[in-house]
């Protein structure tokens, strides 16, 4: 009997550790020069504006994203994997600029406030869904630049899957690539 008690135990508790190494979600990676958009192919820092990367599970390297719209779509899009362990964002709060987002202030996208709908395009100058930390750093985004504040489920398929007329023009006037709008 205690011997079938001991094996019992030894199974449960592999089962355990098992699935708490599934459940383990992957850090975000910091920025590099070699980090290439995921739907463009184009080097990721060479945009203005946020950032994102996806994790997927039994995939060491994220996925990266010049706008972090892409992000969303990847997630919403039937076609795409759906086996996403992790989505991180830039926190634009931390920003240092529009122009230079950062490389290492990433933010569990679950967790951050987006403003949609507002005047600046992220980096291939589509409408961007811009991430915070906080959100009163998304309200005061949002009442410089236009939009609403959501969360990430809160972001409509529309937004992100529907059809978009890319601008000619910058993101942001040159004059304003140097800081975050607030």
């Amino acid at each position: 009997m205690k011997t079938g008690l001991s094996v019992l135990f030894a199974f449960l508790l592999l089962t355990a550790c098992q699935e708490e190494a599934q459940i383990a979600r992957p850090a975000a990676v910091a920025l590099t020069p070699e980090a290439a958009g995921h739907y463009c192919q184009m080097t990721v820092l060479e945009h203005d504006g946020p950032k994102a990367q996806i994790h997927l599970t039994g995939n060491p390297n994220p996925i990266w994203f010049t706008q972090v719209r892409d992000a969303v779509a990847f997630r919403l899009s039937p076609e795409e994997p759906k086996n996403i362990a992790a989505i991180y964002v830039n926190d634009m709060d931390r920003a240092e600029t529009w122009a230079h987002p950062g490389k290492d202030n990433w933010i569990d996208a679950e967790q951050a406030w987006f403003v949609i709908g507002s005047t600046r395009n992220g980096g291939m100058g589509a409408p961007e869904a811009i991430p915070f930390g906080s959100e009163t750093g998304a309200a005061r985004f949002a009442e410089g630049n236009g939009g609403s504040v959501v969360r990430l489920g809160e972001i409509p398929e529309s937004y992100v899957l529907g059809s978009v007329e890319l601008s000619s023009a910058s993101p942001l006037p040159a004059e304003s690539r140097n800081e975050v709008p607030k």
